[in-house]
């Protein structure tokens, strides 16, 4: 069953969400919404290695928040509601050089005023590079 609040959500809808957001300015795509999962890819480049020429730490946290953010969005009326990020953590298990990361996030807890997102990240030989767990609250809007 779909957790989407329309499940007649469609990628370039996601997308569109992107420009002129920090994921925007990563590269990150949003390319695939199932019915209980939302993956996107980032390039691994310029705009999100370290100085050691790895994968930074902080844009695997910024792909992980970006799946999690976006999907609690769609999870709830945002006729009624917002999310706000609440915390987020990040295990780093490998380091990537460059190509592209590919994230999926699937719901761990999607309450009334909590959503808890699992997010893994894998790179292109579907290595983990990453672990990541994301709490969003639930706001009504004023």
């Amino acid at each position: 069953m779909p957790i989407w609040f329309d499940p007649s959500i469609t990628v370039p809808q996601l997308q569109a969400l992107v420009p002129g957001t920090m994921g925007g300015v990563l590269g990150i795509e949003l390319t695939e919404i199932g019915e209980n999962f939302l993956r996107a890819r980032m390039p691994v480049d310029e705009r999100t290695r370290q100085p050691y020429g790895l994968l930074h730490g902080g844009a695997s946290a910024a792909l992980a928040e970006t799946l999690g953010s976006v999907a609690s969005a769609f999870v709830i009326d945002q006729t009624q509601y917002y999310c706000v990020g609440l915390e987020i953590n990040a295990n780093h298990i490998r380091g990537v050089r460059d190509g592209y990361v590919y994230g999926t996030a699937t719901p761990l807890h999607l309450g009334k005023t909590t959503h808890v997102w699992d997010i893994r990240i894998y790179d292109e030989r579907e290595k983990l590079v990453c672990v990541s767990r994301l709490t969003v609250a639930i706001l009504r809007k004023p």
